[in-house]
C-alpha cells in the first residue's frame, strides 16, 4: 500500500506531489534543495552550503517515514554546473558511511530557483 510522508520539518512540497511516498519496503523521497523549512524560503550560498540544507531536509524526511540516512540505498544528484561536483561530493561523503549508496550525477541546468543542487532518493524502511 502507498503512503504518503508529510513532514513540516522539510520543505512543502510546491506542486502536486509529496516529500515522500512509502512503497513496500522502500522510500522514495523526492527531489530536495536548499529550502529552509522553517521559513519557507531558499537558502542559497555556494554548492557546500546548499548541499548541507538539502542534505538537512532528505534526513527529516527520512526520519518521518521511520527510517535514516543508513538505510539510502540509491542518490541521485541534479547539479546547475558539472564543474561542483568535487565541493559537492566533500559535503556529500559526510553524509554517509561505506557501503555507500548507488549514486548518479548529473548537470541539470536551470533548477528551480536558480539553486545549485537538488537530490533525491531511495531508502529501504529500517529504524533509526
Amino acid at each position: 500500500m502507498r503512503n504518503a510522508i508529510v513532514t513540516d520539518k522539510a520543505p512543502k512540497p510546491l506542486g502536486p506531489y509529496s516529500q515522500a511516498i512509502v512503497e513496500g519496503d522502500f522510500i522514495f523521497v523526492a527531489g530536495q534543495g536548499c529550502t529552509n523549512p522553517q521559513t519557507g524560503k531558499l537558502e542559497l550560498g555556494d554548492v557546500r552550503s546548499e548541499t548541507k540544507r538539502t542534505f538537512e531536509n532528505l534526513r527529516a524526511i527520512l526520519e518521518a517515514a521511520g527510517s535514516s540516512l543508513d538505510h539510502v540505498v540509491k542518490c541521485n544528484v541534479y547539479l546547475r554546473d558539472i564543474n561542483d561536483f568535487a565541493a559537492m561530493n566533500s559535503v556529500y561523503e559526510t553524509y554517509y558511511t561505506a557501503p555507500f549508496p548507488a549514486r548518479t550525477t548529473i548537470q541539470a541546468g536551470a533548477l528551480p530557483g536558480g539553486i545549485a543542487v537538488e537530490i533525491e532518493c531511495i531508502a529501504k524502511k529500517g529504524t533509526r
